[in-house]
């Protein structure tokens, strides 16, 4: 009988081992297939134009900064990455607050009922090609046209719905009861807010910051509508960068690291506030 038990228990174990080998793979392999393409990207930027048009490609060679130092010499990449990294966290700095208070507000009070509520999010729906024209006009009436603060402003007209929505999520999973025993002890309803609730919600603050800031990162087409050559941002300058032979690839992939590294730097830095947000979120 012990035998028969032993011999069992060896099999699931065997079955266990491969089970977990077979999964390892597959995630790896997966992996490897996101991975991929970045990781292309970066061998890229180290080669030289020949290498990077070679086909069949040459996959041993001695790397070279010559595509990092035209980036900076040639094409004045500096500006465009202070001009992207400004906005972005510019935009994220103004929504964030009022995000904040608009969420607590039609969390806790239910602010304008569900029609302003959910009129908040068709904003969010909206493609940015409507808001486009509006968006340009109004920047030019107020003579803000190739500036940073005319991104800035844009930006909030997508971002803003945006982060209001995530926040209120996070905010539905703490307890009123912890600011009324706030108030009942001697805060004021602002003191209970500040002191209690935002605490609370700093992994969903977090969470919402990185994604509004990848948004403003990213976004192509009101940069494109709004700003000039000293004003473009980094999508714009991977746009443009193109020569009367081409596309440049060790250069263009030297800027596209450049454009990955801050979100990649962001992520790695505040990883656990990232995924406590996210999961704080879903849970009622």
């Amino acid at each position: 009988m012990n035998k028969i038990v032993i011999l069992k228990t060896g099999s699931m174990r065997r079955r266990k081992i491969i089970s977990d080998i077979a999964t390892y793979i597959i995630l790896s392999l997966f992996s490897l297939i996101i991975l991929l393409p970045i990781l292309w990207v970066v061998r890229l930027s180290f080669t030289t134009k020949f290498i990077a048009y070679k086909i069949p490609p040459e996959w041993f060679f001695k790397p070279i900064l010559d595509n990092y130092r035209s980036l900076f010499v040639d094409y004045g990449f500096g500006r465009y990455f202070f001009n992207s990294l400004a906005v972005a966290v510019g935009s994220t700095a103004i929504a964030i607050p009022i995000a904040f208070l608009a969420a607590y507000s039609f969390n806790r009070f239910n602010t304008g009922g569900r029609s302003l509520q959910f009129g908040i999010l068709g904003l969010q729906m909206l493609p940015p090609i409507v808001l486009s024209l509006p968006i340009f006009v109004l920047m030019k009436t107020l003579n803000l046209l190739n500036t940073r603060t005319a991104l800035i402003v844009s930006y909030l007209s997508f971002n803003l719905p945006f982060v209001i929505w995530m926040l209120m999520g996070f905010l539905e999973g703490i307890p009123a009861e912890l600011e009324e025993a706030a108030m009942i002890d001697g805060a004021t309803r602002f003191q209970a807010v500040i002191r209690v609730v935002f605490p609370l919600a700093t992994p969903g603050v977090m969470a919402s910051g990185i994604l509004s800031f990848i948004l403003c990162w990213n976004e192509f087409l009101f940069a494109l509508m709004l700003t000039a050559e000293k004003t473009s941002t980094i999508p714009i300058a991977l746009a443009a960068m193109q020569t009367e032979r081409g596309v440049m690839l060790g250069t263009l992939s030297a800027a596209m690291c450049f454009a990955i590294l801050p979100m990649l730097v962001l992520s790695i830095a505040i990883q656990k506030y990232m995924v406590r947000g996210l999961t704080f979120g879903a849970l009622k």
